[in-house]
């Protein structure tokens, strides 16, 4: 049995009626009251397991009400610097007919982005955008003369940097997949991963947790043969022909922007605020003339070290050195610089920044008050250390953690 509409098993049909019967009370707010449309909902809750929960609970209505989600691609906009400068968009139609979404990760500015819209602006524009697509395919479903249930998403990591793991904008991100999982879990049908660098797997790392098994599933994450892969799904003449295909813009453009928005760098002339407000998981004094150095143990080459701080009162040194041997102090003569001490106005702008490991070692993060002959300096700061998936899989497995404070192994406080 497929699992879908006609072709249900004696146990499926069981559960799509037990979903029915069990939202009979909010079913005429449904979108649709489609046996079709209902057995997608329920195929990921009733069918999957066992009737526990419900999309279409109160809450789940709640959501598009709040959201405005029957209107929204018709009644609202998204500020400027979102339409201008957020990329993706639909294009073309996968070899079964669903509608192809890209998301073309390099160019965005996260932070940019973040200082010019709020949150709540970003997630109604992915809640437009799943709206959109839900149209399409029951526009799609009318043309072809078939169910046309969910899409094929592009994901395009060529450009993929440091800049895109800035906490804020990757705890945004962990909303707006927690609000797909929970409103549109039915609707991707495969997630196409094309050029991804050597840090996807740090990135990814950092979200899976928000998908589901399932949404997992659908995950694959191509090679150097990635035109040849979304050519077996894609026909060329649907497919862009920068990803290896022939469909072009009219004037020959092979990106197709005036489909797939490319993204880029924010003007500051959108910015609407100076520094997004953050909530710190240490905080530290330093006395004048001293320093606060932290030591994180990196196991294997390839480890992000992520920090954000900022002070009270007046300017801080920071910098990040390489040592070989764990809770040795060293003065910062002594050690082996990686990113150069400099003072930062952190008192009036947080400063936050990123470190891929080159080797292993000892990495100590130092504050340095030392310049400062009467003031001390209170920082407020968060540190972590972020690693591939199949590192902290496997290492993970082998301790029992669940966390990577592991890696985080001693803060020391040092004068000099």
């Amino acid at each position: 049995m497929s699992g879908r509409v006609g072709d249900l098993s004696a146990r499926q049909a069981e559960a799509l009626a037990q979903f029915r019967e069990k939202i009979q009370d909010v079913l005429p707010q449904c979108p649709s009251q489609t046996d079709h449309f209902l057995l997608l909902k329920s195929f990921y809750l009733s069918v999957k397991q066992g009737l526990k929960q419900s999309p279409f609970t109160l809450q789940h209505l709640e959501f598009r009400k709040h959201m405005k989600a029957d209107t929204i691609t018709a009644d609202w906009k998204p500020p400027e610097a979102i339409d201008k400068y957020l990329s993706g968009g639909m294009c073309g139609y996968d070899r079964e007919g669903s509608p192809v979404w890209y998301d073309v990760i390099g160019p965005v500015d996260p932070k940019g982005l973040l200082l010019s819209a709020s949150k709540q602006d970003f997630i109604k524009c992915k809640v437009r955008d799943c709206e959109m697509l839900q149209k399409e395919c029951e526009q799609q479903s009318q043309r072809l003369g078939k169910n046309v249930e969910s899409i094929t998403m592009i994901y395009d990591c060529e450009g993929l940097g440091l800049k895109h793991l800035w906490k804020p904008a990757i705890d945004l991100y962990g909303e707006v997949l927690t609000m797909f999982e929970d409103n549109y879990p039915e609707g991707l049908k495969r997630l196409l991963v094309i050029k991804a660098p050597k840090l996807f797997p740090v990135a990814y790392n950092l979200v899976k947790h928000f998908l589901s098994e399932d949404t997992r599933h659908k995950i694959m994450i191509l090679g150097s043969n990635w035109q040849d892969v979304l050519r077996k799904y894609i026909d060329p003449e649907e497919l862009p022909a920068v990803y290896g295909g022939k469909l072009t813009d009219p004037d020959g453009d092979p990106r197709c922007r005036t489909r797939i928005k490319q993204g880029g760098l924010v003007p500051q002339s959108y910015y609407a605020r100076e520094f997004i407000k953050v909530q710190y998981d240490h905080s530290v004094s330093i006395s004048r003339g001293s320093s606060h150095q932290m030591e994180y143990e990196i196991l294997a080459p390839g480890c992000v070290l992520r920090w954000q701080f900022c002070c009270e009162g007046a300017d801080v040194g920071f910098g990040v050195f390489l040592k070989k041997r764990l809770g040795e102090w060293m003065k910062a003569g002594q050690m082996q610089e990686v990113v150069p001490s400099q003072r930062y106005n952190a008192h009036l702008v947080p400063e936050d920044g990123t470190l891929t490991c080159a080797e292993a070692g000892v990495y100590v993060l130092r504050f340095d008050n030392t310049y400062s002959i009467f003031q001390s300096k209170k920082v407020s700061f968060t540190v972590e250390v972020l690693l591939p998936s199949k590192f902290r899989d496997e290492n993970t497995k082998k301790s029992g953690l669940k966390t990577q404070k592991k890696y985080g192994v001693k803060t020391q406080k040092y004068g000099g």
